[in-house]
């Protein structure tokens, strides 16, 4: 079983006051990044995998898809959404991604956003969303990126000339790490970007494209505390296309 931190309730309560859970998707700088790189949404069948309060679910919604299925393993998240969502053609449904199975080919789009990096088995899901997207469907998700989740103590440190420094060790070390964010040992999974693109090919996507997020001036000029996220990439945005072949 996956561990279940957003239940915890100090660290709901430090989760929900983030800017990207208090404004929803304009909380998220690297949103109109994210937004580029989704297909068009018309007619389509989604699933938001670790949907949260379901922030990204109703705008996939308003935005042209026929139908969202958000998961997560938080009935605190689900509670929330379900408490914020009126539109019938969004779903939420509470489940484990170390288990869940989806019926083959039955989504258009696979959607996550900072959830993948929870998943020890991240070759299995991925395995499993390429069966359970269409042939010519896609996913689109975004993780910590390695860089920002490698080191056994996160956190900014100060070089000889006093910038600020984001220590990077043990990168080729992947699997556990265990940080304290709002509650003591949250549990994530790290992988090399190069497993993780290799894991994603290998189970028969194809990349179509890949962000190492960083905030654009006028982000920094609107939110100078943005500064810092240029000495580091926190995120890694990947598309990727399930091409028309035989199912996965």
């Amino acid at each position: 079983m996956a561990q279940n931190i957003y239940d915890n309730p100090a660290f709901f309560a430090g989760y929900s006051q983030l800017p990207r859970q208090v404004h929803g998707l304009d909380g998220a700088p690297e949103w109109p990044v994210v937004r580029d790189m989704l297909p068009s949404l018309d007619g389509k069948r989604v699933v938001d995998l670790g949907c949260g309060f379901g922030w990204a679910s109703r705008w996939i919604r308003e935005n042209g898809a026929a139908s969202v299925l958000g998961i997560d393993l938080s009935e605190k998240m689900l509670a929330r959404a379900r408490a914020e969502t009126t539109d019938p053609a969004i779903a939420y449904r509470i489940d484990n991604l170390e288990t869940l199975q989806l019926p083959a080919a039955t989504f258009d789009l696979a959607y996550s956003a900072l959830t993948f990096h929870y998943v020890r088995d991240f070759d299995r899901l991925a395995r499993m969303l390429h069966a359970a997207i269409v042939p010519g469907g896609d996913l689109v998700f975004t993780i910590e990126h390695p860089i920002f989740m490698a080191a056994a103590h996160p956190h900014w440190i100060a070089d000889e000339d006093g910038r600020k420094t984001w220590p990077v060790n043990g990168y080729a070390v992947e699997g556990e790490r265990r940080t304290d964010w709002f509650a003591k040992g949250v549990l994530k999974y790290h992988r090399t970007v190069a497993t993780t693109l290799n894991t994603l090919m290998a189970a028969g996507f194809e990349l179509s494209r890949v962000e190492e997020f960083a905030p654009t001036p006028e982000q920094i000029a609107a939110m100078p505390d943005l500064a810092e996220e240029l000495e580091r990439p926190m995120l890694l945005l990947v598309s990727a296309h399930r091409g028309r072949g035989a199912p996965g």
